[in-house]
């Protein structure tokens, strides 16, 4: 397998959904995200572009070419990106206790 078909199919087990409800979803069938999820096809620009939007996270980092996950938040409001802003500051600084190591 491929960073590729790795990161479909990490990123849709992460949100619980089969094969069927991903390719219900895109709009295509359950055979062609196995083939994504297998490494034997590569989802075409326009599939890339929607499971982008899907998972909410950058075709960079499906494709591999980048390791951080970005979440989009800018259909949030002023508050709710406050909110997201300081959960993420509180886990970076504790990220080392989230990985259950010692502070």
């Amino acid at each position: 397998m491929n960073k590729l078909s790795e990161r479909i199919k990490m990123l849709r087990e992460r949100n619980n959904i089969s094969q069927s409800e991903l390719a219900k979803k895109l709009e295509t069938t359950r055979a062609t995200v196995s083939s994504w999820e297998m490494g034997v096809n590569s989802p075409n620009a326009h599939f890339l572009i929607e499971l982008s939007k899907y998972f909410k996270v950058s075709s960079d980092y499906l494709l591999g070419l980048d390791n951080s996950e970005n979440i989009n938040i800018s259909s949030f409001s002023r508050d709710e990106k406050k909110i997201m802003i300081m959960l993420a500051e509180h886990f970076d600084k504790n990220k080392q206790n989230i990985k259950g190591e010692p502070r």
